[in-house]
Parts: structure tokens; sequence; C-alpha cells
């Protein structure tokens, strides 16, 4: 059987996707790039705004129109949340829930799961040859917070995370594919080991052991709440294999607005999280996400937020524009905010975000860091143009007469050749 797979959303979405994928293949089907081709089309969907469950049903009707011969599969937050409406798209012939996602083809194809193994990668590559240069890894699901905003709770559960031996063995098992970069993808990172009190683990453990007890050279996180961090979390970046991104979504840079929000995090305590996260590692990249006209959000709150984003200096944003969503507390709260007060606001947060793009990699101009490089871009007399990203995830480029790719080398960063790319060259 022929298996296309699509998905939407976040780093956890990817994760989840690649490992149906996996298991597909572990089972003897394969995948396929164009739904046309499909027997079978699996769509994770996603919920976390408005805009995302309406491009989720987008890409449902896609796949059918294009492969109309063909079953559907939908998972993910979006069909949790409004499992009527999805289960009424034509062609869709299952949806499974958040909580079977992980063995969701076993539960489609009526067989017993298998544990972890390379195989189902290797088959697919040639020799010297590899499809990804990083791996998502899943530690983690589930939330416990009640953020007014979020389904994620609601569509997702609680909190649960993966156990250690499990997390390293997939680890491993990627490494020996030539993988150079893991990616450790959750709801809640700095919940890891919460769920499980008598193995005594944390975020902080979790993240040892991976360096201790796996050759992996660089590991980086995804999205992480700026709160529940372990004592001396930022001590592990002592390690040059940690990755120098933080991506800490904070949704407000105004306390009334936070609270509101019922976000467990206020401008002080960011304000120490970063102070204390930059004096342990130099040249931070530092992320994060904005929701613009949350119910309630007076123009006064609005410039605070946009005050505190410049004191902080965040070198990258996600800006979301609030929309409300099912089940949630925002979604009755009084004062919504119009459509165009929303854009303008926007637009405002993503030009501090540019600005703030920009000075980090002027600031980065003659420094040396890592790259991981993924892709040539075109080739001429004087060598192949490719591009990488360095562990405090600017995008670069250099142009060389020999093979960079899946390799970690030393850079130079020379100028910005853009708004989004560095120019570089070997050392």
């Amino acid at each position: 059987m022929k298996v296309y797979l699509d998905t939407l959303g976040c780093r956890l979405n990817e994760s989840e996707i690649e490992q149906i994928g996996r298991t597909f293949r572990r089972i003897g089907h394969d995948l396929t790039k164009e739904a046309e081709d499909a027997d079978l089309c699996v769509i994770n969907t996603c919920a976390v705004t408005n805009e995302a469950g309406r491009k989720s049903r987008q890409m449902i009707h896609q796949a059918h129109r294009k492969a109309p011969h063909a079953g559907i599969i939908v998972t993910g937050c979006y069909s949790e949340i409004e499992k009527q409406k999805v289960a009424e798209i034509p062609g869709v012939r299952h949806i499974i829930g958040n909580l079977d996602k992980e063995k969701l083809a076993y539960l489609v194809m009526g067989v017993e799961p298998e544990p972890f193994d390379e195989e189902p990668i290797a088959r697919d590559l040639k020799p010297g040859d590899l499809r990804r240069t990083r791996a998502y890894v899943k530690v983690q699901d589930g939330c416990n917070n009640k953020c007014a905003f979020c389904v994620t709770q609601i569509a997702r559960g609680e909190e649960r995370s993966r156990p250690l031996t499990e997390i390293l063995s997939e680890i491993r098992g990627f490494l020996k594919l030539g993988y150079k970069e893991i990616v450790l993808t959750g709801v809640h990172l700095g919940a890891y080991g919460r769920d499980q009190r008598d193995a005594n683990l944390d975020l902080k453990d979790l993240l040892q052991a991976i360096l201790d007890q796996t050759a992996t050279p660089r590991l980086r996180l995804s999205s992480l709440e700026p709160w529940d961090l372990p004592s001396q979390f930022f001590d592990l970046w002592q390690d040059p294999r940690l990755c120098r991104y933080l991506h800490l979504p904070l949704q407000s840079g105004c306390d009334q607005t936070l609270k509101r929000m019922l976000r467990r995090t206020r401008k002080q305590t960011f304000r120490e999280i970063v102070a204390e996260a930059r004096a342990s590692i130099r040249d931070l990249a530092l992320c994060s996400d904005m929701i613009v006209g949350f119910p309630g959000e007076t123009d006064a709150e609005f410039n605070e937020t946009a005050e505190f984003v410049q004191e902080i200096d965040f070198c990258h944003l996600h800006v979301f524009r609030y929309s409300p969503r099912p089940q949630t507390r925002a979604a009755t709260l009084p004062d919504q905010i119009d459509h165009d007060t929303k854009t303008q606001r926007s637009e405002i947060l993503q030009s501090l975000s540019l600005q703030g793009r920009q000075r980090f990699h002027q600031n980065q101009i003659g420094s040396v860091a890592p790259v991981l490089w993924e892709q040539s871009l075109d080739q001429d007399d004087s060598g192949t143009l490719w591009q990488g990203l360095t562990d405090h995830y600017i995008r670069v480029q250099t142009r060389v007469p020999r093979d960079l790719y899946n390799q970690i080398l030393d850079v130079q960063l020379l100028s910005p050749l853009n708004d989004e790319i560095m120019a570089a060259q070997l050392r």
C-alpha cells in the first residue's frame, strides 16, 4: 500500500508524522510524496488558531480531490476538538485521537506494535546518502496548564513523559543512520518526568543523560515554556553540543494581559530567566511567541508589550492574532478585539521582530559558529553553493568546491545577504 502523509503546525506534529511514516514502512508499506499516488492519506491537523483549523480542513479536502479513491485518516488537535466537522468531510475513513496517534499505523492496518528500529528509514537511503540532517524526537506529550486561549490541554490531555531508556534508544538509532542533530519535542518540555515520580527525573536529567550516554553531535530544544525549569538548568550549555537557541513562548509583555491569559509567568520572572540564560550561554539566540488582540488588551497594554519586546531584544518572534478557540475560557471573555486592531498590532510586533533579527545578525559578524550543512542550491565553475544552520539558528550560505552535506563545520560569519541569510566562510 502507498501512504501519503501531510502535517501542519508545531515541531511536535512534525516529529509525530515522521514516527507515523516510520511505522508504516516498518510494517511493509511505502510512502509517496504525491497524494495522487496514494492508497491511504494520513493528515495530521493543528488547531492553535482559526487559521490553522481552516488549513487543516483544506488539507483534508485537497487530499480527497487528488486521491478520491484513497481512504483518509485524520489525526491531530483539530480533529480532536472538531470530530463531527472532520467526520463530515468527504473521504474521511477514520479519526484517530491524539492519545492513540503513536499507534495510528497499527490501528489502521490491524497489526501488533513493534519496538523502534532504524530499518524502515535505512531501506529508503542510498549508500552514503541521507534524506534528513536532523531528527525530531518526541519526549513528552500533553499539558496540565490551562492557559485561557489554548486548546492544547483539551486536545492532547494530561502530561505524559516517555521513558528515558526508550528516548535514548531512539536517539541512538537515528545517530546510527548518520543524523547529526537531535531536536527534542513535546507540548511542555519543562514538565518532563513530572508524571514519573518513581523515576525522579526532570528535563535537566534527560539532557544530561543524552549528552553522557549518546554520541549526539548536536542537541536542540523545541519550544520551552518559561517555567518549571530545573535549578541551574542553563549550566548544561557548558557542553557545546547544546544549541545556543531557545524558544521561550511568553505570549504577552504585559502582566495584566498575562494574568487574563492564565499564564504562569510575569515580566519580572521572564526577565530573570532570560538574564540567567544569557549569563550562561554566549551569543544566545532568543525567540518567543506573542499573541496580539487578546480579549481586553487595551492600547496601553499592547504598548507595554511592545516596550518589553524591545527591552528583551528577541532575535525572532512568532506573532499570532488572537482567535477564539472552542471550549476555551478566552472565547467567552468580554471586550473581544476587532480584526483591524489585531492586524495593526501584529504588524508592529512583526517589525520589531525583524529589527531584532537584523541586530542579532549584525552582532554576529566576524564571529565563529558551527554549521550543519543541509542542502546545495546550485553549482558553477567555482564550486557548489551550500546552505545550512548555525547552532543559534542563523541560516548561512557559502560556495566551495567540495561536498559539505550533513557535516558540522565551523564558519566565520561575514555579512547579511538579506533579512534571513548570512554569508559565511569555512574556517
